[in-house]
């Protein structure tokens, strides 16, 4: 009996210890900046389906391991499996390239070209090459398989294996056939005239050079390229011809160079990184190839509507201003072609390379003309979601039938969905209203769109049927939150990852309900989060709105303690344009345990979606025009003042944090309002934004040799005299995002300015986006830190 009291003293206490291990506990930052995939768990993802709609696809992490794996979710079984390496590698590969019955679908997959059938599901491997083959189409016929191999153009018959080459292009220039000139031409005329046989031999060498070149196969035109690039190579649905776009790469563009000096080696390793705004870009032309008459011809931008429009922007620099030409044109990207499938319309996108134009136009590939369908022009830049914010994107775009494209548009301030008769020019607006439609998928038989919308609150995303027509939408997710949904081949169910703001990221599958349907059931597929993690109670914040200065919105999340300390930090998100003050699963998951645990200590923290944020239309998208550290960093102040004046906190004991465009926040925050924050940590910031990159920066504060009063006021290190109040900063120095180097400019800055109340943590082994737990702990240990001591 005694005995048995012993192993029962023993598994009580074994029972104990296990449990102990599977709570979490008080936070700390130990505990929650670990290697996430060891104690929180890995949320499915890159979903997909298999080829009969039975089963679902996705990559997950359920035992730790040091990456993910596939697995497979059976829809009859309802198992998950894990999906062998050898299974997965005779998977096929995911794409959208149907022939016009949908009996048949391509892919690449390591670059080679495969052909599926949906029907019976077999794949057929169409090429096995060392050299890569890439974006497989079917001819307009579906009778051959084009694709890119090299730089040309190929196509293959399925049926008898046929390949050919469509398109020869060739590197340099074509040497040209030397004929001789001055005395040469009279030696060799003399030559000629004065020997019989050297003029028989003449005769029948031209003679059977005329055999050769009659008999001789007929093969695509030689087209030389030069020192450009070639790219966009694309067939028009009746073969008649092909469309490609040329680069002149610049060579006069310095790049920047990243020293690691952690390496294998021993030695300092120097990492080729990115040029710096302002650099001259790469110019590129779009040509036609008349196959039928054997003819290139260069597409005309000069009588494009409004392509020498000046900017607004110059009336700050009368020189620029009164220097520039009324028939200047402004350098252009053209994007596509979209072909119908009756091959009578194409259609492309224009951007202006200065990012404030886009033009839908329909092109003429007879005489390679281009005739206006949509402009859309915005004195800030073009962008927003189903848009794109840079010249080679041609955003969310195609043909509903042979005359009818659809794309999006922030026309009426937000974007929304339109379709536009190609022949007519009757643009017709599918969807309106303060709200975005976030994505875009049209049905196979083109009678529906599928959508994702923030309609029902700029914190959530839902998924919706509409006709193509327009109209009523009727909703299919229901749960708060966000959702991502991939249709399964038959459009019949629906593979849903669904998140909230305290529920990391899950898997449901769910019927794709009639529109009649008013009650809609989900079954969750996966469970992926630890009892550890699980065992605290993550809170859900509020998501509340405060009214900015000048009487706009903020949407932002406020984290309430039990019992305040009067203290308060806010967070400021990354990547400017990005949503955090959201009702669903944040990327910024460590920052969310984090605040956690700073409200545990009593803090009050506030999480906004500052201007710039995504998520509320064109107005709050270009909030920041030419004024970084202008309405994002007064919405921030404006956010510490309601703090004060709802919560009651000290004005004295407000801190801020925040990486990348968040650190930059904060920079600007104890620069120019020293008085609003007593202390920041400024995480991997930009300094000076002349230092970044092009396609960002040019969009928001033009280019600084054009536009030096924008950078003037928007980079931090100009501002740094103003620092009163406690600073640290850290950076990766191996960061090929935000150099290094910006925050040893910053520091040496300081150092002249005579400040010594500021730190900088440098990790010599972490890019952008920290990698090792290690770093994170560190980091974040500092940041509690100053917030403990400094607030």
């Amino acid at each position: 009996m005694r005995q048995i009291l012993r192993y029962a003293a023993v598994a009580v206490l074994l029972f104990s210890s296990i449990s102990k291990a599977q709570t979490l506990g008080p936070l700390t930052v130990e505990k929650i900046m670990r290697d996430p995939k060891k104690w929180i768990g890995t949320s499915p993802s890159d979903i997909s389906w298999s080829e009969d709609s039975k089963t679902i696809y996705f990559n997950w992490n359920p035992d730790k391991h040091a990456a993910d794996s596939l697995y497979g979710y059976d829809l009859t079984s309802k198992k998950i499996s894990k999906i062998a390496p050898a299974i997965r590698k005779t998977l096929p590969g995911k794409s959208d390239v149907f022939n016009k019955q949908k009996t048949q679908r391509l892919y690449e997959k390591n670059g080679d070209i495969y052909l599926i059938s949906t029907t019976d599901y077999k794949i057929r491997q169409l090429t096995n090459t060392v050299e890569r083959e890439s974006n497989p189409a079917f001819s307009g016929d579906d009778q051959r398989v084009v694709f890119i191999r090299g730089m040309n153009l190929f196509s293959i018959a399925p049926d008898s294996g046929l390949l050919s080459q469509l398109t020869d292009f060739k590197s340099g220039t074509k040497k040209a056939d030397s004929k001789p000139e001055g005395h040469e031409k009279f030696l060799k005329d003399d030559q000629l005239a004065m020997f019989e046989v050297l003029k028989e031999r003449n005769e029948k060498k031209d003679a059977g050079k005329k055999i050769t070149d009659a008999e001789k196969a007929a093969y695509p035109k030689e087209i030389y390229l030069g020192e450009k690039n070639v790219s966009s190579q694309q067939i028009s649905p009746d073969g008649q011809f092909i469309t490609y776009r040329l680069t002149q790469p610049n060579k006069s563009a310095k790049s920047t160079i990243v020293p690691n000096y952690v390496t294998e080696s021993g030695f300092t390793e120097d990492i080729d990184a990115r040029t710096k705004v302002g650099a001259p870009v790469s110019q590129s032309e779009f040509w036609v190839y008349n196959i039928k008459k054997d003819t290139t011809l260069k597409v005309a931008v000069k009588n494009i509507p409004g392509i020498g429009d000046k900017p607004d922007y110059l009336k700050d620099y009368p020189k620029l201003d009164s220097a520039w030409k009324k028939d200047k044109e402004r350098d252009v990207v053209i994007n596509g072609p979209f072909w119908s499938d009756n091959s009578k319309n194409a259609v492309v996108v224009v951007r202006s390379l200065d990012g404030k134009d886009r033009w839908i136009m329909a092109l003429d590939p007879e005489t390679a003309t281009l005739k206006l369908l949509d402009r859309q022009r915005d004195e800030a830049w073009i962008g927003g979601p189903g848009i794109g914010g840079y010249p080679m994107s041609s955003g969310e775009i195609g043909f509903i039938d042979d005359n009818n494209i659809y794309f999006q548009s922030e026309e009426t301030g937000y974007s929304h969905l339109y379709s536009l008769d190609v022949v007519s020019g009757k643009k017709t607006a599918l969807t309106s209203g303060k709200f975005e439609i976030q994505n875009v998928v049209l049905s196979k038989n083109k009678k529906s769109f599928y959508l994702i919308t923030n309609e029902v609150h700029p914190g959530e995303q839902h998924f919706y049927k509409m006709s193509v027509t327009g109209g009523p939408r009727t909703r299919i997710t229901q749960q708060t939150g966000a959702h991502e949904v991939t249709l399964s081949p038959d459009e019949t169910k629906l593979a849903v990852r669904s998140s909230q703001s305290n529920v990391p990221w899950e898997l449901f599958v769910m019927d794709n309900p009639d529109a009649n349907t008013k009650s809609i059931n989900s079954e969750q597929v996966t469970r992926s989060t630890s009892p550890e993690f699980l065992s605290y109670a993550w809170r859900k914040a509020k998501v509340v709105t405060i009214k900015a200065t000048d009487g706009q919105d903020i949407y932002a999340r406020v984290y309430e303690p039990k019992k305040s300390n009067g203290k308060a930090v806010i967070f400021v998100h990354g990547a400017g344009y990005l949503q955090n003050a959201h009702k669903w699963w944040s990327q910024y998951f460590r920052e969310y345990m984090f605040n956690n645990m700073l409200v545990d200590k009593g803090y009050t923290v506030l999480d906004l979606d500052y201007r710039a944020s995504s998520g509320y239309g064109r107005d709050w998208r270009t909030g920041i025009y030419r004024f970084m550290g202008g309405k994002d960093l007064t919405d921030n102040t404006d956010g510490a003042k309601w703090l004060v004046k709802n919560y009651g906190i000290n004005p004295k004991k407000i801190g801020i944090y925040g990486g990348s465009y968040g650190g930059f926040i904060t920079l600007m925050g104890l620069f120019t309002t020293p008085d609003i924050f007593a202390a920041g940590a400024a995480l991997r910031p930009v300094t000076d934004w002349a230092a970044y990159n092009h396609p960002y920066t040019a969009n928001i504060l033009n280019e600084p040799q054009s536009d030096s009063l924008a950078y003037r006021k928007s980079s931090p290190i100009y501002h740094a005299a103003g620092l009163k109040n406690h600073l640290l900063m850290c950076h990766g120095m191996v960061d090929v995002n935000v150099h290094y180097q910006d925050v040893v400019r910053l520091s040496q800055r300081l150092i002249e300015l005579g400040k010594n109340n500021w730190e900088l943590a440098s990790y010599p082994m972490e890019d952008h986006a920290f990698v090792e737990a290690s770093s994170w702990m560190d980091e974040y240990k500092r940041i509690l830190k100053l917030f403990e001591e400094k607030l």
